[in-house]
This record gives C-alpha cells, structure tokens and sequence, in this order.
C-alpha cells in the first residue's frame, strides 16, 4: 500500500491510562442489538467498539478515540484492509511533530499503525492497531479507532471491504 493511502491516519499520543489489562481478556461477547450482523459500531464515550455478531449479541473490544476536539461521528464503510501497513504522517501530525519522518515502514516498531489498519471511506480515519498498548482506553488519536493489536488481528479477520462502521459519541 503506498504511504500516501494512509497519510490522513492518526498519530499515537503518550497517555496515562488505568486500563491496563490483557487485549484477550478485554475483548468480550456482550448483548447487543439494533445493528444488523456484521456492523461495526464505536461508542466514543464508552471508549468500545462492537462487532455485531446477531442474536441480539457483539463482541466488544476496548478501544483508543479521538481526542478532545478530534473525535467524530457519522457512518462509513471499511474501503481497505492491510496488514503491516506503511504510515505518512498527516499535515496536522506533522505540524505538530515536525521531527517525525516523512513515512515510518510497515513492521517498524515505531509504526503508530500497529500490525493491521482497515481504511474508512473519507479517506481521513481507520481502524488500527498500535505500537503503544497502554494507550487503549483512553481519548488519544487525532480522530482515529486505535485497538490492541491482538484485537485488531481478530476484527480483521471477521470483516471485508465493505463492512458498515457507524461511530457514536
């Protein structure tokens, strides 16, 4: 995937957070419903996203949001998924770090992208993993959904191109 797909992605903040347990045992079958099988569906304030699985049930998994004034809502579809995907840093990223480099390389430990990204339609957000686990839990992206890369590995394999992502505040 070119560096310039995912430029418009989010960049990982340092972060404090009390949430500090096991992607594995985070990650859980919960009721859920109002959401047809196969959505993805973030609640910013809960700091969770749920992938519905039907029968009134969703796995939730614990997620990094957007950051005061950075968080969004609305709908969009996953348009792409990648594995170890390169990363550019955005213009706002880069404003405010102007010592990052131009791209950081797919697999880099420094890559904010972690081991996975489903792109969003827009083009300006994606569901990621993270190369800074602690940061999970917490409002610390530049508008992106930041999972454990455990977490992320398992929702890449249950979605497709195509899958609706509805994020609520």
């Amino acid at each position: 995937m070119p560096a310039s797909r995912l430029s418009a992605l989010c960049f990982v903040l340092p972060v404090f957070t009390t949430l500090i347990m096991h992607p594995a045992a985070a990650r859980e079958t919960v009721d859920f419903g109002g959401y047809s099988v196969g959505t993805i569906v973030v609640k910013t304030n809960e700091r969770r996203l749920y992938y519905v699985l039907g029968g009134g049930h969703a796995l939730r998994y614990p997620v990094g949001v957007g950051k005061a004034g950075k968080s969004w809502s609305g709908t969009a579809f996953i348009d792409g998924k990648y594995r170890k995907p390169a990363w550019s840093p955005p213009r706002e990223v880069r404003r405010d770090k102007p010592s990052l480099p131009r791209v950081i390389a797919g697999g880099s430990p420094k890559n904010p992208l972690g081991v996975a990204a489903l792109t969003l339609s827009g083009g300006q957000y994606a569901i990621h993993g993270t190369n800074a686990p602690d940061s999970v839990g917490g409002f610390v992206s530049y508008g992106c959904i930041r999972m454990h890369n455990e977490d992320i590995t398992d929702l890449y394999k249950r979605v497709r191109v195509g899958t609706r992502v509805v994020v609520l505040r």
